[in-house]
């Protein structure tokens, strides 16, 4: 890999000269330099920012980017993926002391991006343009760049909890924080208008020029698939909530199932990479910085499931057999001595990145079933269509027999090189659903094919552990946290950015007091209750 650390350096300069908050003062400027003509041009004023949007909700260009947006913490915090090199002596993420420098990508992207204009600042220009022209069939413009919005930054608020959103439109007020709780009701909100609003576009095809999604075609059909995105995120977040405000969750959930604006149903939602493949084959097979984890070893092999082999690849060290994954969080003397295990297979190469599946909808309404929620269907119907879908996603058959499968379990983890590594896997967990079983067991089931199918996207997995505890990760075997991250229960956040309060620190401490702890990765987010499931 080229070095991370003299990429840290550069990216980190560059932040700071064009911080988190530098964009207090340019929200409510002439930022748009256009001219009149310009203003009315094929909507370029208004459509040319969409392409920020997409770019940075999960930023693949260039490949460090990622690595250090995503890779290199809910990737692995999700029990996707683990790294064979030993970074900073591994004194890095991996092993809880969280580096700032990493990390901070996250933040950056949606707050200013790799150009100095991130998500949130580009939809806020949208909403702009389009309310001072007064033209509402721009209003497509809005509902569109607020689903975005929304996208990009629950998963931001899901990694940090507070979050500047609602008021960072007004110059006055850009610079303070919603509470998650806040943030998550503006979600919804935004999310409502746009299924609603949308309705009334079906059939214009305005965006199809920017959209850089696989809806653009055909451009009839593109407003109707953006509104059964919009709902099927809704879904999401509707669930995110389940545990700490049934009301609300069983509200928004119902009215995404109830909803004329359907689903997923044209397809899977992938975003272009302008002909690139996915960065992750770059990080793993270009500079060999990730692998296959031991979670992906246990309940793969342990299933016998078949998208392993597309999953993955098989040892460079044959000995280590056909698949071979690394634990997290463990002592690493060289980046050879675990750099012969399993890297990324081919299932990544396509040049698009998912930003949803159909299968994941089918989950989330198996789970909805499981918690009563009208309109949600069966659990055991939806889960099974939920691996359909994700066996459809891999170019795979034979699913029939995989969901017939009632005695396979996760495998127990054995690291050749290290012993003090292995790790029985803590449940007998199987692949036939069981319809008899406890709202508990039924939910083990669903999660865990949920985190199977979601595969490359560990943030959405992350999430969905810290909310449920399933699957069951490994716990870290070197903790470097300071005690401030405890092992067994293991990472919940990541803290606020050394940028952000360095420009923002007054906002920030305010911020720091909506949380349910201190700013480091030990403290839960307002969703993640730690209470049981059910």
């Amino acid at each position: 890999m080229k070095n991370i650390l003299k990429y840290t350096m550069v990216a980190m300069t560059a932040i700071s000269l064009s911080n988190c908050t530098g964009d207090f003062e340019e929200i409510n400027t002439n930022k748009y330099g256009y001219s009149d003509e310009e203003l009315t041009q094929q909507n370029n004023h208004i459509g040319s920012g969409f392409s920020t949007m997409f770019d940075n909700i999960i930023r693949t260009n260039p490949g460090w980017n990622y690595q250090l947006q995503q890779n290199l913490n809910a990737d692995i915090f999700s029990g996707y993926m683990a790294s064979p090199t030993p970074f900073a002596g591994n004194i890095n993420n991996q092993t809880y002391s969280l580096v700032d420098g990493w990390n901070g990508f996250i933040w950056s992207d949606a707050y200013d991006g790799n150009d100095g204009n991130g998500v949130i600042p580009f939809a806020q220009r949208i909403n702009d343009i389009v309310e001072a022209s007064g033209n509402e069939n721009s209003m497509l413009f809005i509902y569109l760049a607020n689903t975005i919005k929304v996208m990009g930054m629950h998963r931001v608020s899901d990694i940090f909890g507070p979050i500047r959103y609602s008021k960072y439109g007004d110059y006055d007020t850009t610079g303070e924080y919603d509470s998650q709780q806040t943030a998550y009701q503006t979600f919804f909100n935004e999310l409502d208008e746009a299924i609603d609003g949308l309705e009334n576009f079906e059939g214009n095809a305005q965006f199809v020029p920017f959209d850089k999604s696989d809806f653009a075609s055909p451009a009839s059909d593109n407003i109707r698939k953006w509104r059964g995105f919009a709902n099927a995120l809704r879904l999401r977040l509707a669930i995110r909530v389940s545990k700490v405000d049934p009301v609300l969750a069983q509200t928004e959930g119902e009215k995404s199932l109830a909803s004329n604006a359907g689903f997923l149903d044209a397809g899977d939602m992938r975003v272009g990479m302008n002909g690139f493949s996915h960065p992750l084959m770059e990080i793993s097979n270009g500079w060999g910085d990730i692998a296959m984890s031991a979670e992906m070893e246990s309940i793969l092999k342990g299933f016998n499931d078949p998208r392993i082999s597309t999953y993955f690849a098989a040892p460079v060290d044959a000995s280590l057999g056909n698949y071979k994954g690394i634990r997290q969080g463990i002592k690493i003397e060289a980046k050879s001595t675990y750099g012969s295990h399993s890297l990324l297979g081919t299932y990544i190469a396509e040049p698009t990145k998912i930003w949803m599946t159909q299968a994941e909808v089918y989950f989330l309404k198996a789970e909805a079933a499981l918690r009563g929620w009208a309109g949600a269907g069966d659990a055991k119907t939806n889960y099974e269509m939920g691996v359909r879908a994700a066996f459809t996603l891999a170019n795979l058959k034979n699913v029939e027999d995989y969901l017939a499968d009632t005695t396979s379990t996760p495998a127990d983890y054995i690291d050749p090189i290290n012993p003090a590594n292995n790790y029985a896997y803590p449940s007998d967990v199987k692949i036939a659903y069981n319809e008899v079983g406890s709202k508990e067991e039924q939910l083990e089931q669903i999660i865990t094919q949920k985190w199977i199918a979601m595969f490359p996207d560990g943030q959405e997995a992350w999430s969905e552990f810290r909310r449920t505890g399933y699957p069951r990760i490994f716990p870290v075997v070197v903790n470097n946290s300071g005690g401030t991250i405890d092992t067994q229960t293991q990472i919940r956040r990541i803290n606020f950015v050394q940028t952000e309060k360095d420009v923002n620190g007054a906002n920030v401490d305010l911020a720091i007091g909506m949380l349910k702890g201190p700013d480091n990765g030990g403290t839960r987010l307002w969703w993640d209750t730690g209470l049981p499931n059910f």
